[in-house]
Parts: C-alpha cells; sequence; structure tokens
C-alpha cells in the first residue's frame, strides 16, 4: 500500500482535500501537512514527522506531494526521502494539482514506491493544457 502525504505552503492541502471530497469522494490513504504563517519551519519539521509517522503505518512507501519545489515542505519531505534509514521509503514530487491529488488514488494498492511514483508523475504530466478553439467545426444542431 502507498500512502500520500499533501505538504504545502497555507490552506492549499485542506483545500485540495475539500474539493476532491466534492467530487470523488474521501481519500483516506492521503495525509495533509500545511505550513501556515504563524508556524515556525522547526514545528512544520515536527508536524511533518508526526504525519510521517502515521502515513508510515502499514504502507509499503509513501510519496509527498509538494506545492513547490525548494521550500520548506519540500526541503523536509526530501530529508526524509534521502536519509536511507527512512522507512517505509519515501519520495517527493513538487507541482502537486488537483488531478495529481485524484490520480494518486490508482496508486495506492502498489507496493513499490517508485513505481507508483513514476506512474502518478507520468499519468498527470499532461493535466497541463492551454485552452485552445476546437479545430474541426461543431455543428450546432443536435
Amino acid at each position: 500500500m502507498i500512502n500520500v502525504i499533501l505538504a504545502t505552503h497555507g490552506t492549499l492541502a485542506d483545500a485540495l482535500l475539500a474539493s476532491s471530497r466534492m467530487v470523488y469522494g474521501e481519500l483516506p490513504h492521503v495525509f495533509p501537512v500545511m505550513l501556515t504563517q504563524n508556524k515556525g519551519i522547526n514545528s512544520f519539521g515536527d508536524e511533518f514527522a508526526a504525519v510521517l509517522k502515521q502515513a508510515s503505518k502499514g504502507a509499503d512507501g509513501v510519496v509527498v506531494l509538494c506545492d513547490l519545489q525548494s521550500g520548506t515542505p519540500w526541503n523536509i519531505a526530501c530529508h526524509y526521502a534521502f536519509n536511507p534509514d527512512t522507512q517505509p521509503p519515501v519520495t517527493v514530487l513538487a507541482g502537486v494539482n488537483f488531478p495529481m491529488l485524484l490520480l494518486s488514488d490508482e496508486i495506492k494498492d502498489l507496493t513499490d514506491v517508485e513505481q507508483a511514483t513514476a506512474q502518478l508523475l507520468a499519468n498527470t504530466q499532461d493535466t497541463l493544457v492551454q485552452a485552445a478553439l476546437a479545430e474541426t467545426a461543431q455543428s450546432d444542431d443536435f
């Protein structure tokens, strides 16, 4: 089983989870942790460690989805991901978006965190698109 930590600045993690409940339903494999204005880096680090401990229970791996590369949530997540003593193994992705969160449900039953991370990344790269007019004319008649 692969669990997910949603690590963001501000309340983005809670907002993404609230939206996912509205559109998709509960994602019990997802654990939010947020760096807020009134929380220092050390306090966030302690909270992240506690959430990681919770997300690790019974899991084969944990994928951390961060909002921003090189921000505090990313840096703290990478501390655990690159520590060989961290069990179960942890991977980290930056640039979390709503489709990525929803598609994380497809990886929860895998057992290899590296494979799960690669699959999630591959499945969500095409979710960033620019709107364009359709190239074919469509009839207004039904």
